[in-house]
């Protein structure tokens, strides 16, 4: 892969929030970087301060046609894709009960078919290089789901999945996958980029409502630093000694561990009953 300072990086969601940090890190440092974002007059200063390598693109991640073309300009611009960061997305909160149908699947359509749909376009012009980092951002909520904000971990547990298989996948084609979990971050996201379903009063006053709440009352004080954010994926990008999960805030390394020793622990608990239910002789290793 080429070296960091002279990376081709093609990022989506770069309006603001996280997205725009790990761009700007990323021209900061000399990499030249494919922004996008649905309204693209919303990155001209990106250009106006990068105008050798940065481009600005208009991109919705639900319509296909502009990813092709964004991919192709890019390809066009600055002749690779180096590091490919799926960063468009939003969350919604709501008990499961309460998400409608159209909600769910408004989540699913950019959470992800649209990072499916990215990582389709892009993987082809990776594979002809030989080399290429698919960095993924997904979430606390993609490892460790909580009351309140099911279908939002339902999307980034879709990604976990997604991403652990292209991992395994691109293995032959000297091709690395990593996943990003942050915890909170101080950015927007738990405002202007949240959505919010409609309550059902006999809600009130348990968990699911309670982290609505919380998560309303704790926007702009989120522990975690988007600029720390940016520059560990800055660090982790093409790396030979990336990981494959990256997970970020000391919370959510906590709720991450915390899981898996309890599952740990469950996983030993009924080990008699898991392993019995196999013919005698024969297993299938995963």
């Amino acid at each position: 892969m080429a070296d960091n300072k002279q990376q081709v990086w093609f990022i989506t969601g770069c309006s603001k929030g996280l997205g725009r940090d790990i761009a700007e890190a990323a021209l900061a440092k000399g990499c030249k970087v494919v922004a996008t974002a649905r309204r693209k007059r919303e990155l001209d200063d990106l250009v106006e301060k990068y105008p050798d390598t940065a481009l600005a693109l208009a991109v919705d991640v639900k319509v296909n046609d502009q990813i092709s073309e964004a991919v192709s300009q890019a390809v066009s611009k600055f002749g690779a894709i180096d590091v490919l960061i799926n960063n468009a997305g939003h969350g919604l909160l709501g008990a499961v009960e309460e998400v409608s149908d159209a909600e769910a699947r408004a989540l699913f359509d950019v959470n992800v078919f649209g990072l499916l749909a990215v990582t389709r376009a892009v993987l082809p012009v990776m594979r002809k290089q030989n080399s290429g980092h698919i960095i993924n951002m997904s979430s606390i909520s993609g490892l460790v789901a909580n009351p309140g904000a099911g279908l939002y971990g339902a999307s980034k547990h879709a990604v976990e999945a997604i991403s652990e298989a292209l991992m395994k996948e691109l293995v032959p084609f000297g091709l690395k996958v990593s996943v990003v979990e942050p915890g909170p971050v101080r950015t927007d996201f738990a405002g202007g980029s949240m959505m919010l379903a409609e309550q059902i009063a006999d809600y009130k006053d348990t968990p699911a409502h309670m982290l609505r709440q919380h998560v309303t009352d704790f926007s702009g004080k989120q522990p975690g630093d988007p600029l720390k954010v940016a520059q560990a994926v800055i660090n982790i990008a093409g790396s030979d000694v990336a990981p494959f999960h990256l997970v970020l805030g000391a919370g959510a390394f906590e709720g991450v561990r915390d899981k898996l020793e309890n599952f740990a622990k469950e996983l030993e608990t009924w080990e008699e009953v898991s392993r019995g239910i196999d013919y005698p002789g024969e297993s299938f290793k995963f």
